[in-house]
């Protein structure tokens, strides 16, 4: 059992654990310690944690040996039901992932919400999460963020115009393949000057951070990137609400003297602005609510 922990009447305790998400060295003794003491241990990558297991010199579950189930995306729902078996017949369960918190942008959420249904008590083992630690270091504002994980593969414009006016730092999660159009349409969404940060194998021997506007990060990952990837980008810096409807109409009209059609006029002052697309262009055309 966890120390520390109190058990609900019965019941095991479901522990949620941080593994570090590069470096071996973050690994906390508490971490060391539930991880050779566990008897269930569900993880995201079995040889993966192994393979840690093994970097840290840990012996999972100790002499009496842990029993190391996979617990993924792909079988979550149907593996969540046979923990809840464990628990609730009074077996402690340890959850980790490949890196980073269990339930932020990997399996988890489930299983603790069942156990919150049931009042089966649930703990953490805090530990490194590539969120905050991309945050700390790419040098936008921290006091104030939000994390949005990994963008939505369908409808990523529509859902990158919707964040437009997001006042707080955001944080996302992608995948080296998708990087560069994920930086394009962030570039068109938020504007190419926007401030970002590109953080890359964090805490890992090629740890990389690169800073820029979102054009120039677009243009630099269209080259290739590698690695597990975090990108932190600025929140919008005008107030909608301190944005005059006069001013928003005369800076489409401005625009469109100079040549520019007024779906984009429209759709620049919204970016330039953080005044939601629909508003401006219900001002352009006349467009009263009740």
């Amino acid at each position: 059992m966890v120390e520390g922990v109190g058990r609900g009447e019965g019941s095991g305790t479901l522990t949620l654990a941080g593994l570090p998400i590069g470096n071996a060295g973050d690994a906390p003794p508490r971490l060391l310690r539930a991880l050779e003491g566990a008897r269930v241990i569900a993880a995201e990558d079995t040889r993966r944690l192994r393979q840690f297991a093994s970097r840290a010199g840990v012996r999972l579950g100790g002499e009496e040996g842990a029993r190391v189930v996979s617990y993924y995306d792909a079988n979550e729902s149907r593996r969540t039901d046979d923990l809840m078996a464990d628990l609730r017949g009074g077996t402690d369960v340890l959850v980790v992932t490949d890196a980073g918190m269990p339930g932020v942008s990997d399996p988890g959420y489930r299983l603790t919400a069942a156990c919150a249904e049931e009042d089966i008590p649930v703990t953490s083992i805090p530990g490194p999460s590539a969120v905050t630690t991309a945050l700390v270091v790419s040098g936008l504002p921290t006091d104030r963020f939000c994390f949005e994980g990994f963008p939505p593969r369908k409808g990523l414009a529509g859902y990158l115009e919707e964040l437009a006016a997001e006042r707080r730092t955001m944080v996302f999660f992608e995948s080296p393949h998708r990087i560069a159009a994920t930086l394009e349409a962030m570039a068109r969404a938020f504007g190419a000057d926007r401030r970002a940060a590109v953080c890359r194998e964090l805490t890992k021997t090629y740890e990389q951070v690169r800073r820029g506007g979102l054009g120039e990060l677009s243009a630099w990952a269209a080259e290739g990137v590698r690695g597990e990837i975090s990108v932190v980008v600025e929140g919008a810096r005008s107030r909608p609400d301190q944005v005059g409807s006069a001013d928003l109409v005369a800076s489409v009209a401005a625009l469109e003297d100079e040549g520019v059609r007024r779906k984009e006029a429209i759709g620049r002052v919204a970016k330039e602005t953080g005044v939601p697309k629909r508003r401006v262009y219900d001002l352009v055309h006349g467009v009263t609510s009740d």
